[in-house]
């Protein structure tokens, strides 16, 4: 994991899956965005990536720890890049990183990463094969 500078001087890895501002419902008193709102958009990024890749339904199997090197404001324009980064004969890992655009607009920063999990399921919830690559 990069430091809070290191972080500064790095560049997103990964397809551009999703992109939205953290509204003040996402946040605490102090107008800082709850690591959990963040959390749950790094699971919808994966599943944008897992079900082009699966070519249909999805489900999340895991997601692995996550930690914060930056607080996110209200009104930070979040940037959620991913990619395959293992490939099974029914599940996807997929490395989701995420950046922020301070609402000035002036600083992009790297506010946190991580894996997730997710198998190729059928219409009826049963696990199928991935279509091939």
């Amino acid at each position: 994991m990069a430091t809070l500078e290191q972080a500064e001087t790095l560049t997103p890895d990964g397809e551009l899956s999703i992109q939205l501002p953290a509204g003040s419902e996402a946040a605490n008193m102090f107008g800082d965005v709850y690591g959990g709102w963040v959390s749950a958009q790094v699971v919808l990024a994966a599943e944008v990536h897992a079900a082009r890749e699966a070519q249909g339904r999805i489900a999340t199997v895991s997601i692995g720890p996550m930690q914060f090197m930056s607080p996110v404001l209200v009104g930070t324009i979040l940037s959620f890049y991913t990619q395959v980064v293992e490939r099974g004969r029914s599940s996807l890992s997929i490395w989701v990183e995420v950046w922020g655009r301070c609402p000035d607009g002036a600083e992009l920063r790297k506010v946190t990463e991580a894996e997730c999990v997710l198998v190729a399921i059928d219409d009826k919830g049963h696990i199928r094969r991935l279509p091939a690559a």
